[in-house]
């Protein structure tokens, strides 16, 4: 990425009022903040790093679940696929194309379950965990922001 794009990023930052920017791309990574006076502060880094599992993935057992009480079943935890990235949310990889995954659908770590266009790139997300969708929250052709849940699962 060269200062060009840098640049550009900065642009939709302005445009689409955004404060914070998010780019992960192969060694790549680079962070884009607005600060109080509205000046961006570019922080790049060559080291990939993992995103945060969402909360919910992380519960722990209940006590009395532990003690072998009997319960009604609770509902599985939910859980998300959130945007790794600032940019427009697609369903299919075309108007014609069906969707990538549908309510009720199983998918896995490498399923690809939309596109994010970031910059004129298209970017194909992965699941990046195990369910069953249970709700498209992102509207398609429609912006999202990094950490902006595109799924619910369960």
């Amino acid at each position: 990425m060269d200062l060009k794009d840098i640049k550009e990023l900065i642009a939709l930052m302005r445009k689409n009022d955004l404060s914070v920017f998010k780019l992960e791309q192969d060694a790549f990574k680079i962070t884009l903040k607005r600060g109080v006076d509205f000046q961006p502060v570019v922080t790049t880094a060559v080291a990939p790093i993992a995103l945060p599992m969402p909360a919910a993935a992380n519960a722990a057992v209940a006590p009395e679940a532990k003690s072998g009480a009997h319960l009604e079943a609770a509902p599985s935890p939910s859980k998300e696929i959130v945007s790794p990235m600032v940019g427009t949310f697609y369903s299919a990889a075309s108007p014609e194309s069906p969707a990538y995954v549908s309510i009720g659908q199983e998918v896995t770590e490498d399923t690809v379950v939309c596109i994010i266009e970031a910059m004129k790139v298209m970017n194909e997300i992965k699941a990046e965990v195990r369910g069953t969708i249970t709700e498209l929250v992102a509207e398609n052709g429609k912006p999202v922001q990094f950490g902006q849940p595109l799924y619910r699962l369960r």
